[in-house]
């Protein structure tokens, strides 16, 4: 019997290309499309065996899979959606296809949250994969230590029961298809659920803080009482929503009866250069303890409260898993990190390229801010140059563009790319003064960083896009400039 025939429409997105890795991997005939088939998305696919096709065209509809997946790039009006609902074609959105073909036969373990979703998530792989439980995971970045985003193993791999081997999910709260707009952590029936941080975001399809706390509220609400919640009891919003009713058994984090870091001041708040430090004189060393007792001392590479967080949540998962805080804290001291997080892109006469996937401004404060403290520990002369594209639904609209300035004030220098929004960025950054300077052609944007750039700058570019390739653009013109 030939395979099932999944052809995926917008393929190329992160979730859905990690999810047309894991059903090619399950054995399904996998094609897609996507108006913009370039690497690397594209190059992992092709090499997984998956046939991509450029654009949206009703001609597609003569493939006749036998299931469409819909990611929610696609929109009324696209001609291969509008013929496939005048045929009455089966489609399917890939947060159900997922759960109904893939996510079934395992225990979920789910992380959700505004900020840090992709970090805990990979640590949360990493804690199980090094406690020799074998997971499989989605995530929305490639964790430095398995080299890609998805991952699907082989059914043999059982975990102590008979649910089902782990799988961890990067839970997104953005809607699911244009036929769905429910939340696509909805769909996943988490066994472990996540709840990092809550945050308004999303300002396309939420109109208020208190819309994406009542999709939380509804995922808690299919939650198993045999699973298990872990809540950061710090912020407010998560509070509210646990305050509305719960059925799951729930572990704090950040919480003197639960799970929590002893002395947190005297661990560092610095951020390494390039975020990940193999060096012991430059990691973050703290201790976890659970219910008031020590359970473990996690010697971490990445610095900073949100990555104590971010390792604090992971350890909970992981324990609430089976996996003890000891196993988990061994296993981050040889977490390597995620790819757009505080990566280093480059280095030309001592001025440094660093990738950062920052974007709404509480991430870009954060990043900053760790930065700059980190070179003020070290006592580096050097400046930051940030550089900052607004691309997000979000931040296209404007929304909160009252807070730029302040997320950027501990930059030395800021950039903006103004190319694609229609709200004054240079009014937004305004209170920033001659340090901020805005441009709408990338090509001049390159160019006016690297006229300012010297021996010792950091120019850190936070965007959660490709920028239009800007890291090559800006290491090849700091090469071409240090000839001359």
């Amino acid at each position: 019997m030939p395979a099932m025939h999944v052809h995926i429409i917008g393929i190329c997105g992160t979730f859905m290309g990690g999810l047309a890795q894991i059903a090619r991997a399950r054995g399904f005939r996998v094609t897609g499309c996507d108006a913009n088939v370039y690497p690397p998305m594209s190059t992992q696919l092709e090499l997984a065996g998956i046939e991509l096709i450029e654009g949206f065209s009703a001609d597609q509809i003569r493939l006749a899979p036998d299931v469409w997946v819909v990611g929610n790039v696609a929109t009324r009006g696209l001609p291969l959606v509008e013929a496939l609902l005048n045929q009455k074609a089966r489609i399917v959105s890939g947060p159900q296809w997922l759960a109904e073909n893939i996510l079934n036969e395992h225990r979920v373990l789910a992380v959700a949250g505004t900020h840090g979703k992709t970090t805990t998530s990979s640590i949360l792989a990493w804690c199980l994969e090094d406690a020799g439980l074998s997971p499989s995971f989605l995530i929305g970045g490639v964790p430095e230590n398995f080299g890609v985003s998805a991952r699907l193993q082989q059914s043999s791999v059982q975990s102590k029961d008979l649910r089902g081997p782990p799988f961890v999910i990067e839970a997104d709260e953005y809607d699911t298809a244009f036929f769905d707009k429910r939340s696509k952590f909805l769909h996943y029936r988490a066994e472990v659920a996540v709840m990092n941080n809550l945050e308004f975001d999303h300002a396309d399809i939420f109109s208020d803080l208190a819309a994406i706390e009542t999709q939380f509220y509804h995922w808690v609400r299919t939650l198993p009482k045999e699973g298990r919640l872990i809540i950061n009891a710090t912020e407010p919003a998560l509070g509210r929503v646990i305050s509305r009713g719960h059925y799951t058994p729930i572990d704090y984090f950040h919480h003197a009866d639960g799970w929590a870091i002893a002395s947190p001041s005297s661990a560092s708040d610095a951020s390494p250069i390039g975020g990940i430090s193999a060096d012991s004189s430059h990691r973050d060393s703290f201790e976890i303890l659970y219910q008031g007792r020590p359970v473990g001392r996690v010697s971490s590479p990445m610095h900073g409260a949100h990555n104590r967080s971010n390792v604090l949540a992971a350890v909970a998962a992981a324990a609430a898993f089976g996996v003890s805080a000891e196993q988990s804290c061994a296993a981050i001291a040889r977490f390597q990190g995620v790819q757009r997080r505080m990566q280093i892109r480059g280095e030309v006469d001592g001025i440094q390229v660093l990738d950062d996937f920052a974007h709404h401004p509480t991430a870009i404060a954060t990043t900053v801010e760790g930065l700059k403290r980190q070179q003020q520990q070290s006592g580096h002369p050097g400046r930051i140059l940030a550089v900052i594209e607004p691309r997000s639904n979000t931040m296209k609209l404007g929304v909160m563009s009252a807070r730029l300035a302040d997320s950027l004030r501990e930059a030395d220098l800021v950039f903006g790319f103004a190319g694609g929004i229609d709200w004054d960025l240079g009014l937004a950054l305004s209170p920033l003064q001659s340090r901020a300077s805005v441009h709408r052609d990338l090509n001049d944007l390159v160019h006016g960083i690297v006229a300012q750039a010297r021996a010792g700058d950091r120019i850190l570019v936070m965007s959660n896009g490709s920028f239009g390739g800007i890291h090559d653009k800006l290491i090849t013109a700091l090469r071409k400039n240090s000839s001359h």
